[in-house]
């Protein structure tokens, strides 16, 4: 265990990054993130007492599955991220590995994290992190638009990625730079969300103290 809420380490890592790519380009995500916490959590996103609707998901074999299949009537939290690629995600999906996981094992409870991200892409997710939880990929976020959390990076951070040597549409099934915002979802055995947390600004996640606070809530 790091010993580190998911907010210290992103501290720490921000440090290192802004000073690696320099303050141009740590300028341009600075603006993108104060934009996305000035327009705020979009009208009509998930909340809690709504019922999550089942859904076609791909495995990381490639093979599909129903979000009601994978769940099979447990309760569960849903971990909504935007790819392998950022790195917030990882720091939130290891901490969520090495010390969420275990807890919700021991009260009954799955993990499953969910991208827009091919199966191939969703694997590296898997073997970088050491993942032991289901990892499943909403190919053309027809899940994240219907509960509302859809969005995409500006303009201006897509030619950022380009500098640094990548783009989100390399990694998404669908080709697109669509993602959802980062989300947390604990939800019952009807699939009923009992609590929701929705992050604007994607380099900040759910605690996994909130998470299981929320869970033994009920």
């Amino acid at each position: 265990m790091s010993g580190q809420t998911i907010a210290e380490q992103v501290d720490t890592f921000n440090g290192g990054f802004n000073e690696q790519i320099g303050p141009v380009l740590a300028g341009v995500f600075a603006e993108e993130q104060a934009a996305l916490n000035a327009s705020g959590v979009p009208e009509g996103s998930v909340r809690e007492g709504d019922v999550v609707p089942d859904a076609p998901l791909v495995r990381t074999d490639g093979t599909g599955i129903g979000l009601g299949e994978a769940l099979a009537g447990r309760p569960a939290v849903l971990v909504f991220y935007r790819g392998a690629w950022c790195p917030y995600c990882n720091i939130a999906l290891q901490t969520y590995q090495r010390e969420l996981l275990p807890a919700l094992r021991e009260r009954g409870v799955e993990l499953v994290a969910i991208s827009p991200q091919t199966p191939e892409a969703s694997e590296r997710a898997v073997a970088n992190g050491g993942l032991d939880f289901t990892v499943l990929s909403d190919p053309a976020n027809a899940l994240v638009r219907r509960l509302g959390i859809l969005t995409e990076p500006t303009g201006d951070a897509r030619n950022a990625h380009t500098q640094l040597g990548f783009d989100v549409a390399d990694s998404n099934a669908d080709a697109t730079g669509d993602i959802p915002f980062p989300t947390v979802l604990v939800i019952d055995e009807a699939r009923r969300v009992r609590f929701a947390d929705v992050h604007v600004d994607y380099t900040t996640r759910t605690e996994v103290s909130t998470i299981l606070e929320a869970v033994d809530r009920g």
